[in-house]
């Protein structure tokens, strides 16, 4: 085996154990905000969705992320359904981060956070309005009357924890030349 295969090699296992470190990380902090009560329904506050911000920082995260809700996911009330959407939502908003990651404002990718609040508020809260009283999901139960209220809910919950707690950790991890280290 030459040197620049090694080199893939490494570089592809280093990949893979980022991605799962991440994923791990994603689905224990998920299941400590579910037993707060936090995690699940049309008002919530994951401390994971903090992580969205890491797609700035490398592309493991992507698939990490992505992993980790679903793992997450598993555990929610709303079962299959929130398997599918909410994993769904997870994956386009890091393939969003990962794509503004290089629009800075004074150095730091503020719009990192944002693709996580708008797809987590259009997909999950759809997700929520679908679902009866009974936990059955239907898109009969749609209407955009009710959808703006559903959004709003999980789009909020979304907004405070990716910024107040995503952005001060971006920053952190850039401040700190923590980023380099870690995802280099």
């Amino acid at each position: 085996m030459s040197v620049t295969e090694r080199q893939k090699n490494a570089n592809r296992v280093q990949f893979l154990a980022m991605a799962a470190v991440i994923a791990a990380m994603y689905a224990v902090l998920t299941y400590v905000a579910g037993i707060l009560n936090l995690a699940y329904g049309a008002v919530q506050f994951r401390f994971s969705e903090a992580l969205t911000v890491l797609p700035v920082f490398s592309g493991a995260a992507v698939p990490g992320l992505t992993l980790g809700c679903f793992l997450a996911n598993l555990a929610s009330p709303l079962g299959v359904v929130d398997w599918v959407f909410g994993t769904l939502a997870t994956l386009l908003a890091t393939l969003l981060t990962r794509s503004v990651r290089n629009v800075r404002v004074k150095g730091m990718p503020v719009l990192a956070p944002l693709p996580p609040v708008l797809c987590n508020a259009i997909i999950v809260g759809y997700e929520v309005l679908c679902l009866s009283e009974a936990g059955a999901f239907s898109f009969t139960n749609f209407s955009w009357a009710a959808f703006w209220p559903s959004a709003l809910s999980v789009g909020v919950g979304e907004l405070v924890v990716c910024y107040v707690l995503g952005l001060p950790l971006m920053w952190l991890l850039e401040k700190t030349g923590a980023s380099r280290k870690i995802f280099a």
